[in-house]
């Protein structure tokens, strides 16, 4: 069965326009409802989170209209991080999770992930089969079956003490400096309050939420506003999350950036010394440089590499009994803690190496030198193909032509936005801008539209 609805992570696209409509949504919840209500009992439970857009108070009451009318029982979480959804769906016994979020996408974006009983995401089965549900229409339960809502007011502090409880016994942030940028989006109480009863000195950004301004200059997909503000505010360390806080990047005490790569390096280094590192392995997507793979494999570790998306990452780091596992963007996987990508139990992790080793975070996210690498987003309209365009294919085969032997050129959709990602890596940065330059431009002029910033 071929899904239609459901793209790497959920349903996303702009809020009040096919698929994210409130109709839809209604529709999707009935669907989901009645999938896991399966034996028709009434004793069946669902949790929702959101991120702070204003469509969320849309599809939070749409999916809950949906779902109650198929008898669900729904529990509201409020603005939470996705991580905690998928925490929270398990130690509530629920048989379903849903987090309303778009995630890095801007604030006129927006979408619906699900995540199982066991906390974390369904699989491509689960959701084609829902959404055959959709296609075909669900009755509604009688009257007297009818779910109930509610508000759950303490999910977030419930979230809290997990992740507390992951940072080394007796240990305290105490004398450190954090500025915590947390996108005006769904950690913007979590994060801050984590790390000051902790300890820290915290400098908040991207704490005053609006409804229209998640991502808007600020979290992950924009750290330069954070930079600056550890530099101005001489902190130790920099954390910047995405609008529903399952990815972070870090900034060091003199302001440098450091990616998701970075971070798992540290990690998977610290973990094999310790033991912990099981089966020697670190699980990242195709995206990830060629130096973190080099890095790992002159300490005897290995780099499984899956397609892009979270998703990917965390069935084969449960494939193959692995525990640690991200992607460059700044997903960080530790399924010791965590079912899907938490960007602030990251954090707290390199937090927790600064520590134990009284080293800055100049010298623990400095792992390896990376390999040249350039990524350029091309945007297309919904109705084109542009990648089966000859003149694309020709521009591809030539790229790649011209690599071999010295680097390797990657071109992908993306899951989540109507975009061609053209990646590429080569030690000579003039022939790698050439190639990704001489693809782009086809991609381009096949797509008749501007090159994504």
């Amino acid at each position: 069965m071929t899904k239609k609805l459901f793209g790497t992570d959920g349903v996303r696209g702009t809020a009040n326009a096919w698929p994210m409509t409130a109709d839809l949504a209604l529709r999707l919840g009935a669907a989901a409802g009645r999938y896991f209500r399966n034996d028709g009992s009434n004793g069946h439970r669902v949790v929702i989170g959101k991120d702070t857009r204003l469509s969320g108070y849309m599809f939070e009451s749409a999916l809950t209209a949906g779902l109650t009318s198929t008898g669900m029982n729904v529990l509201l979480l409020g603005p939470v991080p996705t991580p905690a959804v998928g925490l929270l769906t398990t130690s509530m016994r629920a048989d379903v999770g849903i987090m309303i979020s778009a995630s890095h996408n801007p604030h006129q974006d927006n979408g619906i992930k699900f995540f199982g009983p066991d906390g974390f995401k369904l699989s491509d089965e689960a959701e084609a089969e829902i959404e055959a549900l959709v296609d075909a229409g669900v009755e509604p339960t009688g009257a007297v079956n009818i779910g109930h809502a509610r508000r759950v007011d303490d999910g977030r502090f419930r979230y809290m003490e997990r992740l507390k409880g992951t940072f080394p016994n007796g240990r305290r942030l105490d004398g450190l400096k954090v500025v915590i940028d947390c996108g005006n989006g769904a950690a913007y109480k979590v994060a801050p309050e984590v790390l000051w009863e902790l300890g820290a000195t915290v400098v908040p950004v991207g704490t005053n939420p609006t409804g229209t301004n998640i991502n808007e200059g600020c979290g992950s997909t924009a750290p330069r506003a954070a930079a600056e503000m550890v530099v101005a505010h001489g902190a130790d360390l920099g954390i910047c999350l995405d609008g529903d806080a399952d990815r972070v990047i870090l900034i060091d005490e003199n302001g440098e950036i450091a990616d998701g790569d970075q971070v798992m390096a540290l990690l998977a280094a610290r973990w094999a010394e310790q033991g912990r590192l099981a089966g020697g392995t670190l699980v990242a997507t195709v995206m990830s440089n060629l130096g973190l793979e080099r890095f790992l494999g002159g300490r005897g570790l290995r780099l499984e590499r899956t397609a892009v998306g979270d998703r990917y990452v965390v069935e084969a780091m449960r494939a193959g009994g692995w525990n640690l596992g991200g992607e460059q963007s700044g997903h960080i996987v530790m399924s010791d803690y965590a079912t899907t990508g938490d960007g602030l139990l990251a954090a707290l992790q390199v937090l927790a190496a600064m520590i134990e080793t009284g080293r800055p975070a100049s010298a623990l996210l400095r792992q390896f030198e990376t390999v040249p690498q350039l990524l350029r987003n091309v945007r297309f309209a919904a109705d084109q193909q542009p990648l089966s365009a000859p003149s694309v294919e020709r521009a591809i085969a030539g790229a790649q032509a011209r690599l071999d032997g010295q680097g390797r050129l990657l071109i992908r959709k993306s899951g989540t936005e109507p975009l061609i990602r053209v990646m590429a890596e080569c030690e000579d940065e003039a022939l790698l801008a050439e190639v990704v330059g001489d693809v782009v431009a086809a991609v381009e002029n096949a797509a008749m539209v501007r090159t994504a910033e």
